[in-house]
């Protein structure tokens, strides 16, 4: 029988994943800024909690949630926000890449995007294969590498602009166990960098031919700072007097 994730992320290995992703969350979403910011699932994980925008959000398909909606049709304006974090959404949707497209949709341009995941490459893929652990959660998820997700990325037109690796930690059930193998989280970032539990990845959406408008006073002052640069001789050249720049009498001229 499945497990559900409220469950699960009630045991030792979810809140040491939950504490985990939530300080990795906080440094990823702490300098994007904008007017909307939007969470999809996971409501255990305040992934926006960091961030400054004053409207977030988060979408879920049933439960608390301030959207209720599907994931694949969002019911949201597009290019309306300017934040999207998918918290281990993509490996548990019937179909990830179309959440993608509609991310893509909803998202501003140069919009933040900040994906995280379950690494099939890591101590945390293995455990898939351990007996009765597919019908449990998060096992019977559908874990996407990190490869293909960059793939779906470049496709859609997002930029990566950073990313990293997570939960070296075995994926121990008790608290003892954790404990014991806490050395590797620690030494993980440094000397198996590809064998985190969890990849995150931090997105922008890229569109071609758009720029940032910047608002005139900006631009105002950095005329005038520009311009204070230039010597004033520069900017008001006086007339030329006869005789000067090496100027001499033509034919006829005394």
């Amino acid at each position: 029988m499945t497990s559900s994730p409220s469950h699960w992320f009630g045991t030792p290995l979810g809140r040491y994943l939950l504490a985990r992703e939530q300080e990795i969350f906080d440094a990823e979403v702490a300098d994007a800024f904008g007017f909307q910011a939007l969470q999809f699932g996971l409501p255990e994980l305040d992934c926006l909690r960091a961030n400054r925008i004053a409207e977030r959000r988060v979408l879920a398909p049933e439960g608390v949630a301030h959207i209720v909606g599907d994931m694949c049709e969002l019911p949201i304006a597009t290019a309306s926000i300017d934040l999207v974090v998918l918290p281990h959404t993509l490996e548990f949707s019937a179909s990830p890449h179309q959440v993608l497209r509609e991310v893509q949709r909803v998202l501003m341009p140069e919009g933040h995007l900040v994906v995280s995941g379950f690494n099939p490459w890591s101590l945390w893929g293995a455990a898939r294969w351990l007996p009765g652990a597919r019908d449990a959660f998060p096992w019977h998820g559908q874990f996407i590498s990190l490869p293909r997700i960059k793939d779906w990325m470049a496709l859609l037109g997002f930029e990566v602009a950073s990313g990293r690796m997570a939960a070296y930690v075995p994926p121990c059930r008790g608290e003892q166990w954790l404990s014991r193998w806490a050395f590797m989280e620690r030494a993980g970032d440094r000397w198996w960098p590809i064998a985190g539990g969890v990849y995150f990845l931090h997105c922008i959406k890229r569109v071609k031919g758009a720029r940032m408008i910047t608002p005139r006073w900006r631009m105002a002052a950095a005329r005038r700072r520009m311009l204070a640069a230039v010597p004033q001789k520069l900017l008001h050249p006086q007339p030329a007097r006869r005789g000067e720049h090496g100027d001499r009498p033509g034919p006829g001229r005394r």
